[in-house]
């Protein structure tokens, strides 16, 4: 069986080390052959010179410490334009390739989904997103990452805050789920958390850094989620979208922080993390996560287990169905945010 593989949407921390073991057991326990399509869906939309990558057990042997993705990615969208996923079903039978395993999150999924559903394509997915907001996961590789890379910042920026006495307000990635911002917020002692799944209260919010300030405490940091909104109309959004639909986000920390600054006198600067949390070599939870997830992927094509996405479930790694995938958000419950509130000052 000829194998192809891809990585779609935004890179992750783990990325490698899923390509790693599907590769490793695909070939050297079931005897397939395993190619990289490079870029994502794009490869077999509009495939380039280079969009076949051969993938031996001595290619990617050395790769599992590597941060990003050894197959590039893009987040091309077969279904945005009409007869172009026929294009896609029928690149797949001119390169020869049998069965597809598709990395990503709920865009790459979804469009995974579909193909299979509407094509019969012969897929198995592979959960991607440091964002960790797929439900049919516990977690996603990625994640464990991201939240060391915002954790490690903000304890930086502390120090300049209290030497300046400024409030610095941190944007952290998360569009319509909160995890890392609630994760990074609850390991570095933020004084105040935001997530999007909670419209903030900006009175009480400069409550908190008032009475800071009244017991010589005029210093201060905010965690704040991209997606994170206000009832206030400081806030602005781009009005560009991606491939799919999704608008591009940003300004909520820049906002925030003059807010700030006005309402309680005290100097407030932002900083946006950006890509910077998607960035470097993997933990050793999500080398660990994306091994594991690659292994089941590999087992998976050769039970020819069509249609289904790798998972863990506890502390197995299961086979769920696509659509169970990308079904549902998997966002902040407002038990755990309640007690990360209990902390907040």
């Amino acid at each position: 069986m000829k194998i192809g593989m891809l990585t779609g949407g935004g890179d992750a921390p783990g990325l490698n080390g899923v390509i790693r073991a599907v590769t490793m057991r695909s070939i050297s326990e079931y005897g397939h052959e395993v190619v990289g399509l490079k870029r994502g869906w794009k490869a077999l939309l509009s495939p380039e010179e280079d969009t076949l990558m051969p993938l031996s057990v001595d290619d990617v042997r050395l790769i599992l410490e590597e941060g990003g993705t050894i197959l590039g990615s893009s987040r091309t969208n077969p279904y945005k334009n009409e007869g172009d996923p026929e294009k896609v079903v029928k690149q797949m039978e001119e390169f020869g390739i049998d069965a597809l395993v598709a990395i990503g999150g709920d865009d790459t999924l979804g469009v995974a989904r579909r193909l299979h559903d509407d094509f019969g394509v012969q897929i198995i997915g592979c959960p991607k997103t440091i964002d960790n907001d797929l439900s049919a996961t516990d977690t996603t590789f990625g994640f464990d990452t991201a939240v060391s890379i915002a954790t490690d910042a903000i304890d930086k920026l502390r120090t300049t805050a209290k030497s300046h006495e400024r409030i610095l307000v941190v944007e952290i990635m998360g569009r319509h789920a909160g995890w890392i911002t609630y994760a990074s917020g609850l390991a570095s002692s933020a004084n105040v958390t935001l997530i999007p799944e909670v419209e903030p209260d900006l009175d009480e919010i400069s409550d908190i850094f008032r009475a800071r300030a009244a017991r010589g405490d005029k210093w201060g940091l905010v965690a704040v989620s991209e997606g994170v909104t206000f009832s206030s109309d400081f806030v602005t959004q781009s009005a560009e979208k991606d491939e799919f639909g999704h608008v591009r986000l940003g300004g909520v920390a820049e906002g925030l922080a003059a807010e700030l600054k006005e309402r309680t006198g005290i100097d407030t600067r932002h900083v946006v993390l950006g890509h910077l949390q998607r960035g470097g070599t993997p933990t050793a939870n999500d080398r660990i996560l994306s091994t594991r997830y690659g292994y089941r992927a590999a087992e998976a094509v050769a039970n020819g287990e069509w249609g289904k996405m790798v998972a863990l479930r506890g502390d197995r790694i299961v086979t769920v169905g696509l659509e169970e995938a990308v079904s549902e958000t998997k966002t902040v419950p407002p038990e755990s945010y309640a007690m990360l509130k209990s902390f907040f000052g």
